[in-house]
This record gives structure tokens, sequence and C-alpha cells, in this order.
């Protein structure tokens, strides 16, 4: 990029001040388009000379130089425009500190969710009143943040491990459910049940073979075999006497097909019950985003495209539109390139503004564990185009989402 003299600067030039490092200036992000001459003033305050400008994003041309041996004008300090800036910028470190805060917590809460998921799998057989009695305490603390809330938040959860497994399926697939389920404004009892069918849809997986469930094309055979996990989920929770109908409707139910091409009984139409509907499409998505081989994944919008155009004859077409609509414009885990020309992750969506989503920059100067997040909204920034992590270089996608898997987090909000 050209250099430019600060004095010459108006509102409406595009600078970069990456070479001063984030810390080191009262600004909210690096690159930006002046909208003010108390930007300027701060500037000068600060006694930079020389900035970096982008002619292609500017919508205002530098002022002309000034005739030489003519002094410059004297800047006005009286507004103290760095001082301001300077508690604007400690103020929004602040929020960022927090939102930062409120990410681990989520991710500390799906860790201890997906032990306690893995601890009911395991246990079912053995102990299946106990592994009932867990389900349900934890369905039941996700579906009290959501029933009654006026919004929902999804979140992106940075979890340690690359390996999902059965646990954080089980979890991404209900979390996925329930935000529809929100959506449909299901009744408590209602989304409840479909949180329990959602989470423990896969149960019968346990009973069939690794080389199985991992293989990309199966033999007759192995398909049948795979196949045969849905009558093993409902052996697997024979014993509960209480499990309502439609949880185990969930199990028995999750890979039929609207157009009658799913098992086990190619049923069509509204014949699949409704909470299967719901979890067929979370499952889907689920397993295009987090296959077992992470070379094959989809990204977000990559997956609902997918879902939408070629494999829309699959689900209940309402239901897909509404799930699509719920996950956003830009669903978590998106990468996406802003108005300034940075690249980040969205790593959370709110439904009462989903134009504008909470976001991780890439920054190569930044540890990955100190990120910006960079509420759009708050930053008066806007998506302009969704990227397609093949595209991206590997640096940036290691830094962005090292572990290359999309896990979900959803609760209440009151915004």
């Amino acid at each position: 990029m050209p250099s430019v003299e600060v004095d010459r600067l108006q509102p409406g030039v595009f600078i970069n001040l990456s070479a001063y490092g984030w810390m080191r200036h009262p600004f909210l992000l690096n690159q930006f388009c002046l909208s003010s001459t108390k930007q300027i003033q701060a500037l000068q305050e600060m006694g930079i000379k020389q900035v970096e400008w982008d002619p292609t994003r500017s919508t205002a041309q530098p002022l002309p130089p000034q005739p030489a041996g003519m002094p410059a004008p004297e800047p006005d300090f009286g507004t103290a425009a760095l001082s301001g800036m300077q508690e604007e910028k400690r103020q929004r470190i602040e929020r960022v500190r927090q939102q930062r805060e409120g990410l681990a917590r989520r991710e500390r809460q799906f860790e201890q969710d997906a032990v306690t998921a893995g601890d009911i799998f395991r246990s079912l057989a053995a102990r299946p009143q106990d592994a009932h009695n867990q389900a349900r305490t934890m369905v039941g603390r996700l579906c009290d943040s959501l029933v009654g809330s006026e919004s929902m938040v999804i979140h992106l959860v940075n979890q340690k491990s690359r390996e999902g497994g059965l646990a954080f399926h089980g979890l991404n697939v209900m979390a996925l459910s329930l935000m529809l389920g929100k959506t449909l404004r299901l009744p408590a009892e209602e989304m409840r049940h479909l949180g329990l069918g959602a989470l423990i849809h896969d149960i019968g997986k346990q009973d069939i073979p690794p080389r199985v469930l991992r293989a990309a094309q199966r033999t007759g055979p192995e398909e049948e075999f795979y196949r045969a996990h849905i009558g093993y989920g409902i052996k697997a929770v024979a014993a509960l006497r209480d499990l309502p109908v439609q949880v185990r409707n969930v199990i028995a139910c999750h890979h039929e097909r609207l157009d009658g091409s799913g098992f086990p009984n190619r049923l069509a139409g509204e014949r699949i019950p409704k909470l299967a509907r719901i979890v067929a499409i979370a499952n889907r998505y689920d397993n295009l985003c987090n296959p077992f081989d992470l070379h094959e994944a989809k990204a977000p919008a990559e997956a609902l495209r997918q879902m939408f155009r070629k494999e829309g004859a699959h689900f209940d077409g309402p239901f897909l539109q509404l799930f699509i609509k719920t996950l956003g414009v830009y669903p978590p885990g998106t990468f996406v390139s802003l108005s300034n020309g940075d690249v980040g992750m969205v790593v959370e969506t709110n439904q009462s503004d989903l134009l504008h989503p909470l976001v991780m920059l890439y920054d190569r100067n930044i540890p990955r564990a100190e990120a910006l997040l960079v509420d759009l909204a708050d930053a008066n920034l806007s998506v302009e185009t969704a990227l397609s992590p093949s595209k991206l270089p590997v640096e940036m996608v290691e830094y962005l989402s090292p572990r290359g898997r999309l896990d979900y987090y959803v609760e209440g909000s009151k915004a």
C-alpha cells in the first residue's frame, strides 16, 4: 500500500495501521475507513507522520500536499481526541475479554457435557435408569435455557480434540435439533423429548465395528450391518420402560426420508414422526460438516447448499428452510471476508441480528489465544463474502479453526 502524510488525511480515506500493532493505537481495528476528523486528530496526537492507505477501498482521496514552504496547520488538541479514543479502546478490550470468557465458559460446559454423554452411552446397558436420569438432567438444563427465552445464540465450540465420536456427534445433533425446535416454538415437553432423542439417536452405533462406520464406500453386507444400528439402538433402550414413544421414534426413524427412500421402514411424508424429521436434518448437517475423514468436511454454507439443492427431497421442506434461516446467513464456522479487508471466522450468531455475527479475526501478529473478537454491528463492519477454507492459506485456516471440527452450543438470550 502507498503511504500518505497524516496531515493530508480526511474522512473517506481507508488506512492500515497494522505496522503499529493493535495494542499501540486507540482504534478498534487495524484497517478501516476514516469517518471523522476526531480519528485524524488522534493520529496527530500520537505523533504519527505517515500511514499506509488503500486507494481501492477509499471513498475519498487524500488532500493535496501543502505547497513548499507553507507551514503545516497546527493540530487542534483541544478535543482530547486521543484520550477519548483510548478510553473507548480500553472499554472495547474489556468487552473482548468478557466475550472470550463467555466462549471459554461454553467450551468448558461442552466438554463436561461430552464426558456426561460418554458416560450415558457406556452405562446404558448396565445401568439404564441411571443413564436415563443423567440424560434427562442434561437435556432439561439446555431446554430450560431456550424455552421462554426471547431469542437464542448459537456458538461455535473450540473443543480440544479433533476426534469427535458418538458423544460429540450426539451433542451437536441435540444442539442443532433444539435450535430448530426453538424456531418451531415446540412446547417444553416436546423440546425435552426432542433433545433426548437427538442426544441418543445413534446409540446403536456402539455395536457397529469402527471399520464399517468409517468406510467411505461400503459393500452390500457392510451397508446392511451399518443400517442395523437402528435396531441395535432400539434394543439398547428397551429396558427404559418410561422412555417416551417420541424418543424411541427418533432412534427408529432418523434415517427415514420424506420421499420414502430411507431406512429401515421406507416411511414417507408425514408418516415419519415430526421429531424424527427434525433430527434427520440436524444429523445430516453434522455428518457433512464433521465426517470421519475431515478432509471431506463441508463448510457450513456448502453443507446447507447440498442439503437444499441436491438432497431436498429427503427432508421436510419447511423444516429445512427454517433450519437454514435459523443457522443464519453466515453459520458459525463460516470463513468470511469483511468490508475492511480482514478475514475471520464466525464464532457466534444471534437470531436478533443475523447479518452481524461475532467474528474472530485473523492477525498473524496476535497469538491465537488472544485473537480479536469483533461484533460486526459494534464495529460498523459487514461481511463481503463467505470464503471456502480450501481457498485460504493453511496458516490462516489453522489459526481460525485449528482442529477442523465444527461443534455447537446453543443457549437462550434475552435480546
